[in-house]
């Protein structure tokens, strides 16, 4: 794969149009328009995330090359505002502050299914699972799971015992 650079490294803030953690790869609009950027998921996983919600606004160094426009580094990424979805009831009572408030606690993600909207992972050294619903995902910032990641989770105990409240990238999660 050519990729060689033609272009001066500039950053760009723009809006993920999609990304496919199984693809490796998805398309970054940006603000000021003109062409799709590329987005690899090497350069995401970089910045410390297996993948990113769609709609999510990124903040990316990029490069002209032979192929077209490509991000060579994530600066930051903002999830989208929350829709008008109904809270997941164990949600309800926790503010922003709330959830930042709880310690990341470092996990392995055990299986989850994006079409099922929801999975598990296990906080190291403890045995219980943890529910990662998908909601709490697309509020993380993340579109979906891998099983075997690494992540780190902010958690409650729900009604039916403990689950994920934000979800964070392992390697962001350890910065």
């Amino acid at each position: 794969m050519e990729t060689q650079d033609t272009g001066t490294p500039r950053m760009v803030l723009g809006q993920v149009k999609w990304f496919d953690p199984t693809k490796g790869f998805g398309f970054v609009i940006s603000e000021e328009g003109g062409p799709d950027i590329l987005l690899h998921a090497n350069v995401l996983r970089n910045f410390g995330q297996g993948s990113v919600v769609d709609g999510s606004e990124i903040k990316i160094m990029v490069q002209d090359t032979q192929r077209g426009l490509q991000a060579t580094e994530v600066i930051s990424i903002t999830p989208p505002a929350s829709e008008e979805t109904l809270p997941l009831r164990d949600m309800v009572e926790f503010t922003p502050e709330d959830i930042a408030s709880k310690p990341i606690e470092p996990a392995r993600v055990k299986w989850f299914d994006k079409g099922k909207g929801f999975g598990f992972a296990n906080v190291f050294g403890k045995s219980e699972d943890v529910f990662v619903h998908v909601e709490v995902l697309r509020r993380s910032g993340l579109s979906d799971l891998q099983s075997g990641e690494a992540v780190g989770l902010r958690m409650v105990d729900g009604e039916r015992g403990r689950m994920a409240i934000e979800v964070i990238g392992w390697e962001a999660a350890a910065k």
